[in-house]
């Protein structure tokens, strides 16, 4: 069965040759004892599938009873702990950990709660609601709605329900429809008709939203982001932006992010960590692509003179390469 998460633009494949109880024999011996074999480590998990670190992980327990996690958080610290750990989490556990985070405590990080289910398809989003389910013991949709509000909560548990429609099907006509309906709820009416936004924004595939905003653009000689801006605000404008994006593409959304995170003062590592780790097998080649064509130089330097260590070395193995 394809993995969801598994792409053809990934920097990370399944190792030919892989022998999991080799690999967990030199995890184990790269944590164990006086002082953490850092390379050996890096070399390992970043240069296998996830498919494979879950087999590495299993080993591991095998010949060691406790999980790999436990081993890895008693041995490493800070952001290289955290990549590390989130290397050998299965990606749906990935991401429902980050969705839990980003509500947790006062106030919700809306901008992760956007990032991950503007970008995920409805498979990807459907296990991700699963493992949420397994791990927290309440659905996704329960928490997203005590913890956020209004046309936002809306559009957010439209998304965590995997509504999308998937597949490259495309209907012209439905496309003419719905341009003159998002036309009629935003730029020629006098206040905003939220819903109609968020029904088809949060609904149809993006190959569908696509030839939906050209038709959009005919009739109103707007481009779609140009209205929401115009229309909407705060979360729910940041949201259906990020939708559009993603429906235009992808592998630019997440380069922005990933600039936005390397840029200015400060690195902000979570984000770093998320976009790289959640990527690598899924489009990162083309996210180096766009990020080259947004930064002028590319991901790999930026990551070089933006992080150091350990941290520094995973996420250059992870990214594969200079453009």
């Amino acid at each position: 069965m394809a993995s969801a998460w598994v792409g053809t633009k990934g920097t990370v494949k399944d190792l030919s040759g892989f022998s999991a109880g080799k690999d967990a024999d030199a995890v184990r011996k790269a944590i164990k004892g006086l002082g953490t074999d850092e390379a050996s480590l890096i070399n390992i998990l970043t240069q296998r599938s996830n498919a494979h670190r879950q087999l590495i992980a299993k080993e591991y327990q095998a010949a060691c009873g406790k999980e790999l996690k436990d081993g890895l958080k008693g041995d490493l610290s800070g952001q290289f702990e955290h990549i590390m750990v989130s290397l050998i989490l299965p990606p749906a556990v990935f991401d429902a950990k980050q969705i839990k985070k980003a509500m947790k405590g006062t106030g919700t990080s809306e901008q992760i709660l956007i990032e991950i289910l503007a970008s995920r398809t409805s498979k990807q989003i459907k296990e991700v609601g699963d493992a949420y389910y397994t791990a927290y013991g309440k659905s996704l949709g329960d928490d997203i709605s005590s913890e956020t509000s209004g046309d936002f909560r809306k559009a957010l548990l439209f998304l965590a329900n995997a509504r999308r429609e998937e597949g490259s099907k495309i209907d012209e006509n439905l496309a003419k429809k719905e341009a003159e309906i998002l036309y009629s709820a935003g730029e020629k009416k006098w206040g905003t008709d939220e819903a109609k936004f968020i029904e088809i924004l949060c609904v149809r595939s993006f190959p569908q939203l696509r030839l939906t905003f050209e038709e959009y653009k005919n009739i109103s000689k707007k481009a779609i982001e140009d209205s929401i801006a115009g229309e909407m605000s705060g979360h729910l404008e940041d949201l259906l932006l990020a939708i559009v994006e993603c429906a235009q593409n992808t592998p630019a959304y997440f380069a922005k992010r990933l600039h936005k995170a390397l840029k200015g003062a400060g690195t902000d590592e979570y984000t770093l960590t998320r976009i790289m780790v959640s990527r690598s097998e899924i489009d990162l080649l083309d996210i180096r692509t766009e990020y080259k064509k947004l930064a002028g130089y590319s991901l790999y330097s930026a990551i070089k003179s933006d992080t150091s260590g350990d941290y520094e070395a995973t996420l250059l193995k992870l990214c594969g390469g200079d453009d």
